[in-house]
């Protein structure tokens, strides 16, 4: 999820759901209430007023009351005038938050009230007009009360009146425990959002940060070898972790890419400097013949001058393959491809190659099954390396007197194929998979007669894969080994 509807949430959150919830626990609060006020006081209507008019609510307290001493007055007006059951109805009226008042005639006989001189000298007047439970006075004094006016006539026939006065500055206490209770309820309620948006926060952000810190000490000290768990869906850091988990694992890539390349060009050295330090004693040696007047005839001279620039052969040849070698690890080659036609340049290296190996005794067998006019486009120095590589492998492993090579060039639908085969030692079928790999060499044992960079194939895989082709080996111990290597053909692409 993205960090702008996170935060969308989170705003949406901090508004509504404390006000849902708040609205659900006034509503609870407001039933438990109504039920209280109901139960307590016998106000059976008070859910429509109890919060919207306090005053009104205040005045259905007494009501009840107002109408048991309105009845009383009927039956029996003298109760009203005794003292003593007027004391036990003013207790009852206290947790009213009222009192009584009665008067006879001009005189007041009971105060049920106490330091209320204020409302005693604005108490209404008698009136024989008879009066309701509604009808009620409020009075402004410094004890802002409500008074409920009862007129009656005692048996005596004097004009008296009961006054119930119930005091607005004494709130219901059900009303104040629930305003004190919602008020806590409200408190909690926003708490516990607060922790809801902090948890989900704390997982939904900072848990991705975390794992952002822990990678990036990991890398600081040089360890690359941890997993950082990433999932695309967290929105923003997830990418964030994605894209750092797939840092991580280039950075480690390049370090082991690295350590292998140094590994190899430690390889390549201590190859070279093996290979080298033969022929180098070599020409050194016959140098010292010829200086020393050991070669003290011309043939003698001639056989040791031949030997010296043999090994100096040898010498330029692994320096080339060093230098190739180091432009293939930068994707250097510098290639000049051509139109070549395949009879022609074929025809050309097996004469060239013919020469050097009836020298050293070998049979070479060329067939060639591909059209006259069939063309490759190739780069004719590269393949002729190619071609001399395999060659030379050949030769290097020979260990047969009639040793012989077989080159064939095969049509291969939108390919041509070429095969050379030579009778030698062959190659253990464990090693097979590995040859042309860098610095991979079946013969372990390195003497003079099968030296060599360990290069040759690699080369060779890596100038024909550049061409487009493909290279692979089948051999048999013992019996030869067939490297075989394909290249596209050239076709013209007909004008529309």
């Amino acid at each position: 999820m993205k960090i702008k509807s996170k935060l969308m949430i989170s705003f949406l959150i901090i508004i509504l759901v404390p006000v849902l919830l708040s609205c659900a626990v006034l509503a609870g609060f407001h039933n438990f209430q109504i039920k209280a006020i109901n139960e307590s006081y016998g106000i059976t209507d008070s859910e429509e007023m109890w919060l919207t008019n306090s005053v009104l609510l205040l005045k259905k307290v007494t009501e009840q009351d107002y109408a048991k001493y309105a009845k009383l007055a009927a039956d029996d007006p003298d109760k009203l005038l005794d003292e003593k059951y007027l004391e036990q109805e003013n207790e009852a009226l206290s947790e009213k938050y009222s009192y009584l008042i009665v008067k006879n005639g001009a005189n007041i006989i009971f105060n049920g009230g106490k330091d209320n001189r204020d409302v005693l000298l604005t108490l209404p007047k008698i009136s024989n007009v008879q009066s309701g439970s509604e009808v009620s006075s409020f009075m402004d004094s410094d004890d802002k009360v409500i008074i409920k006016q009862l007129n009656f006539t005692d048996t005596q026939k004097n004009q008296d009146a009961l006054y119930i006065v119930t005091s607005t500055q004494s709130v219901v206490p059900e009303v104040k425990h629930f305003m004190i209770e919602l008020v806590i309820a409200i408190l909690i309620i926003l708490v516990v959002t607060a922790v809801m948006l902090i948890v989900w926060i704390y997982g939904s952000l900072l848990n991705p940060i975390k794992k952002l810190q822990f990678a990036a000490e990991n890398i600081k000290e040089g360890n690359l070898d941890f997993s950082l768990e990433t999932s695309s869906s967290d929105g923003e850091l997830g990418e964030l972790c994605v894209t750092f988990e797939q840092m991580r694992q280039r950075l480690k890539s390049n370090a082991e890419e690295k350590i292998i390349n140094e590994t190899e060009n430690r390889t390549l050295i201590s190859n070279i400097a093996h290979d080298l330090k033969t022929p180098i004693t070599a020409v050194k040696g016959y140098s010292e013949g010829i200086l020393d007047g050991v070669a003290n005839t011309p043939e003698k001279i001639d056989k040791y001058v031949r030997t010296i620039y043999n090994k100096a052969s040898e010498m330029d040849t692994l320096i080339n393959e060093l230098t190739l070698y180091s432009k293939i690890d930068t994707n250097r080659i510098p290639y000049n491809f051509a139109k070549i036609n395949v009879t022609e340049y074929f025809s050309d290296c097996v004469e060239e190659i013919g020469l050097d190996l009836e020298a050293k005794n070998i049979e070479l067998s060329y067939s060639n099954y591909v059209d006259k006019k069939t063309l490759i486009i190739a780069d004719p120095e590269q393949i002729r390396r190619v071609i001399n590589n395999i060659i030379g492998n050949s030769v290097k492993y020979m260990d047969k007197t009639n040793g012989s090579i077989n080159i064939r060039i095969n049509d291969v639908g939108d390919f041509i194929q070429v095969e050379i085969e030579d009778n030698g030692r062959g190659i253990a079928q464990k090693d097979l998979p590995y040859i042309f790999d860098r610095f991979y060499r079946a013969d372990a044992s390195r003497n003079s007669a099968t030296g060599g960079s360990g290069i040759g194939l690699s080369i060779v895989k890596k100038i024909i894969e550049d061409h487009g082709g493909k290279i692979w080996a089948t051999s048999k111990e013992g019996s030869g080994t067939k490297m075989v290597f394909v290249i596209r053909k050239y076709q013209e692409v007909p004008n529309e």
